[in-house]
């Protein structure tokens, strides 16, 4: 990937970590509007819909070789965090606990990440 995707990643980064510390000391003041609490509370996405546009951009921006590694590591992150999340849902009905929907990602990442070392060593 290209110096720019990381100076464009890193400018979505730092803006999803202000959004979110701004956001979260807002909402600790214990704001009476349901409808200001939940714009604060999704605030951070802004940056989060910035950094989702970098990525698929980048990903436009690859030869075929690594579009075809990138598209067989999201397509085992999907697939593999569909079959995660929903035999852990089995699981919570048979008495362990309720999981974050903030636990979503940092699997269907770690996956996507795995996928690309996977695939970038299997087409050496």
């Amino acid at each position: 990937m290209s110096g720019s995707f990381l100076v464009r990643m890193l400018i979505g980064l730092a803006a999803y970590a202000a959004t979110l510390v701004v956001s979260q000391k807002m909402l600790a003041n214990h704001l009476d509007s349901v409808t200001a609490r939940v714009l604060l509370s999704l605030a951070p996405m802004l940056p989060a819909i910035f950094i989702c546009f970098v990525i698929v951009r980048s990903i436009a921006e690859l030869d075929e070789m690594q579009r075809k590694v990138q598209f067989e590591a999201l397509a085992l992150a999907f697939a593999g965090t569909a079959l995660i999340t929903f035999g852990y849902g089995f699981l919570e009905g048979a008495g362990l606990p309720k999981l974050s929907m903030f636990a979503v990602w940092p699997v269907m990442a770690s996956l996507w990440v795995g996928g690309v070392i996977f695939g970038n060593v299997r087409y050496r």
